[in-house]
């Protein structure tokens, strides 16, 4: 095995490894994806929004809306909810309470350019999903995403009793009185880590927790956010690659491509859609350096509004690519809640400072009343229409 430490030759045998194998996953996959990786395998934004596969389009634009592409509105009738009353919220999450003094990033709405969006009835949701099952699976984003929709849920229905379980890996809620439960399931690359002999294993091709997805009749998915972390706030010690050949590292959107691909594989042979709808969640961005809108002296800390207009001057991230190409390649329909771009604009909707359990400054997570529930209410929308 390669551990970083042999000689050169070995050194060069595992480059090659390496790119055999992802060479197979290239192959496996879509046979247009070559070209993409010359445009985004080096650099940390791509220029252009490439979600143009007829698979891509067909999920984005639904009866002639496309959810995605508008601006932001001041609404005044919002929040939804308030993070006092609301049971379910984290302290990393719950910006007011931990002194955020300002309350205009609460009150902006997302308008698509192309149609009205229905607003969020969590009753009438109750109502459709009755004695259904929704998971969550992903990192904190999907966590931020899952306690927004249990609060907007139970604001609509306050009176109604709940079950609410907290656990390492799986949480839940219970609207006990329409048997709907909505679970959070916590995986942040999807794929399995393994603590092995020489530490914890990324294994790029392995899904074995996935049992726990099964017998869903609505699945959210998401990943990325832990694929860039390095250092002490790396989630691994070695990727693994076909059962035989460990890596100290690699380029981490090869390995998200990988990873990805073998998620995709697991839902096309798991999940059958006549029974269960499956969506992505798509890339949840940071706003760490402002000159991404320019402003490079500038991060979210302070920041009170979203910036105006209907696209981002940084550019989408490289890893919006990899989503949409893999996503195109699968047999499955898997609908891609498109919030990239529309979460970009909202530099303003961090718990920067303001987070009871994050030390430093937040600008990965969103607060709560805030950003997540327009994901929300386009998940909502998007099963509606």
């Amino acid at each position: 095995m390669f551990a970083g430490h042999h000689k050169s030759h070995l050194l060069v045998c595992a480059t090659l490894l390496q790119t055999f194998f992802f060479l197979f996953f290239f192959f496996s996959l879509s046979p247009t994806f070559a070209d993409g990786a010359r445009h985004h395998g080096g650099g940390r934004h791509s220029s252009q929004h490439k979600s143009t596969s007829p698979r891509a389009r067909q999920q984005i634009i639904i009866g002639g809306c496309n959810l995605f592409q508008g601006s932001w509105v001041l609404d005044l009738s919002y929040p939804f909810y308030n993070s006092s009353s609301c049971p379910f919220i984290d302290a990393e999450f719950d910006c007011q309470k931990y002194g955020r003094p300002d309350k205009q990033y609460l009150k902006y709405a997302w308008k698509p350019d192309s149609c009205d969006i229905p607003r969020f009835d969590g009753g009438e949701m109750l109502r459709r999903w009755r004695g259904k099952k929704i998971m969550f699976v992903g990192d904190s984003l999907s966590l931020n995403m899952w306690e927004s929709l249990s609060c907007m849920i139970h604001a609509s229905v306050p009176n109604s009793k709940t079950t609410f379980a907290r656990k390492e890996s799986l949480s839940s809620v219970t609207f006990e009185d329409y048997g709907v439960t909505i679970y959070m399931y916590r995986t942040p690359y999807l794929v399995d880590i393994v603590r092995e002999q020489v530490g914890r294993v990324l294994k790029l091709d392995s899904i074995l927790g996935g049992g726990a997805w099964k017998g869903m009749d609505l699945l959210i998915f998401n990943s990325w956010h832990w694929w860039t972390h390095t250092g002490e706030s790396q989630g691994w010690d070695y990727m693994e690659v076909g059962n035989s050949t460990l890596y100290k590292d690699m380029n981490r959107m090869d390995a998200f491509f990988m990873g990805l691909t073998t998620w995709a594989k697991w839902v096309d042979l798991n999940v059958d859609p006549s029974k269960t709808r499956v969506f992505f969640q798509g890339i949840s961005p940071t706003h760490y350096q402002g000159r991404e809108w320019n402003q490079p002296t500038r991060s979210c800390v302070g920041e009170q509004e979203p910036l105006s207009g209907a696209s981002y001057p940084g550019g989408l991230p490289p890893a919006t690519n990899v989503v949409t190409r893999v996503l195109s390649s699968m047999k499955t329909p898997v609908y891609l809640l498109d919030i990239t771009m529309l979460s970009q604009l909202r530099k303003d909707a961090h718990p920067s400072s303001y987070s009871g359990d994050h030390s430093g400054n937040d600008c990965s997570h969103w607060c709560l009343p805030g950003l997540p529930d327009t994901w929300n209410q386009l998940l909502y929308a998007a099963l509606a229409m």
